[in-house]
């Protein structure tokens, strides 16, 4: 698949992009360059694949173990399933003030969907390319997380939520009344409210978006990077590396789905 180092870490970190090509043709990209001339008319195939596929898989088990519950004390995934909605329960509990039936449920896809999608970065950094490559695609980046595009949809989606709570909650006049009054309530100070209250909003989504992507992307590089290694020296980091992202993987779920409680809550405050 590449015949130098530089041209492997490049192949692993190509997205499997279509879109319109420079000479007005449509098609996947063969390489980085042609994937970044594609511009905004272009999709990454494998991000949308994978991280739709994790969210079938976060359905499937869910709902699985929802139809087959009883009174009786879970075991296994059950008792996963039953221990993750107990924990999203009380973290809703804990941090949101306000009432929406809509907070807990957006919590708990956020959060399995996340983790999923994060889990991927466990498969073998080969594994999956090399397959795509002899089904005779160019490219296949498979950790979702590790892709902007994924992270960015995720956090605008949240953002979406944030403008829409805020304005439901509050009403227009409310909701502009607080930016232009906080922190400072004199009238002479609005325009440096607004200033400061549009940029706390706008940096809501940015931070939830590159915080994870770039914790993901991270990781992957230094995966990519051990791979690079003699077979015996991949195995002295690898394991030591995967150990760790037991705790990263969870630990970039909850964070999203943490910061998204609390910024939807700050929507519903009416004061």
């Amino acid at each position: 698949m590449a015949d130098t180092p530089v041209e492997y870490i490049k192949h692993h970190l190509t997205n499997l992009t279509y879109g319109q090509k420079t000479d007005g043709t449509w098609g996947f990209a063969q390489n980085a360059t042609e994937a970044q001339q594609m511009g905004f008319w272009s999709i990454n195939v494998d991000t949308m694949a994978m991280s739709l596929l994790m969210g079938l898989v976060f359905l499937f088990l869910f709902r699985r173990v929802a139809k087959r519950a009883n009174a009786g004390v879970p075991t296994g995934l059950a008792n996963f399933v039953e221990v993750t909605v107990e924990f999203v329960q009380n973290m809703v509990k804990d941090t949101f003030h306000g009432k929406s039936k809509v907070i807990a449920p957006l919590a708990l896809t956020i959060f399995v969907w996340v983790l999923l999608m994060n889990s991927l970065k466990w498969i073998p950094v080969d594994f999956i390319p090399a397959v795509a490559h002899y089904a005779g695609l160019p490219a296949f980046k498979y950790v979702p997380t590790a892709d902007p595009n994924a992270t960015f949809g995720l956090s605008i989606g949240v953002f979406f939520l944030i403008i829409f709570y805020s304005f439901k909650v509050k009403g227009a006049g409310g909701f502009i009344k607080e930016l232009s009054f906080t922190p400072f309530t004199h009238w002479a100070l609005i325009p440096f409210n607004l200033f400061l209250e549009i940029l706390g909003l706008l940096t809501k989504p940015l931070s939830l978006a590159l915080r994870l992507f770039g914790n993901m992307y991270a990781g992957e590089v230094v995966f990519i990077l051990i791979a690079l290694l003699p077979l015996y020296a991949q195995w002295a980091l690898y394991g030591p590396w995967a150990i760790f992202h037991i705790l990263v993987i969870p630990l970039q779920a909850f964070i999203f789905m943490v910061l998204t409680i609390v910024y939807l809550s700050a929507a519903h405050e009416t004061h």
